[in-house]
């Protein structure tokens, strides 16, 4: 079954896939920094909705950063919450564009193209499309 490949391919990541309403997400945390007081983690979350009827995989992946602690502000010290946001909305784009973004602060070597690839090969060979998408409304 479909679902099943998954579930075997996201153990190895490791992560541990969860399913709420029809709809799977799984997340991997694929690098951590950690300075005095202060610790950030970049975790890689993907989210995916089977449908039966049509025969659909829809699909969609994002970088998210978290931190907490104390960081350096203008007196020295201070506690510093970070949010990225342009215009009205939450930051969006394709993954690529966040590995980027990201990649200037952090180093890792996790190829989230795989784990895209390897959805997309299971859906092809279970008989349904594979759609991608940038935003998770249509899961």
């Amino acid at each position: 079954m479909l679902i099943d490949g998954i579930k075997t391919f996201v153990k190895g990541l490791p992560a541990t896939m969860n399913e709420k309403r029809g709809v799977y997400s799984f997340e991997a945390v694929v690098a951590e920094r950690k300075a005095f007081l202060s610790k950030k983690k970049l975790t890689y979350c993907a989210k995916f909705r089977v449908d039966d009827d049509v025969k659909e995989l829809r699909f969609t992946e994002m970088l998210k950063e978290s931190g907490s602690g104390v960081s350096g502000g203008d007196a020295g010290t201070g506690f510093k919450k970070e949010s990225y946001r342009t215009g009205t909305g939450p930051r969006q784009g394709s993954i690529e564009e966040q590995s980027k973004l990201f990649g200037a602060h952090y180093s890792y070597t996790f190829d989230f193209s795989r784990v895209r690839a390897f959805i997309e090969n299971e859906t092809v060979k279970a008989g349904y499309t594979f759609s991608y998408q940038i935003t998770p409304r249509g899961l």
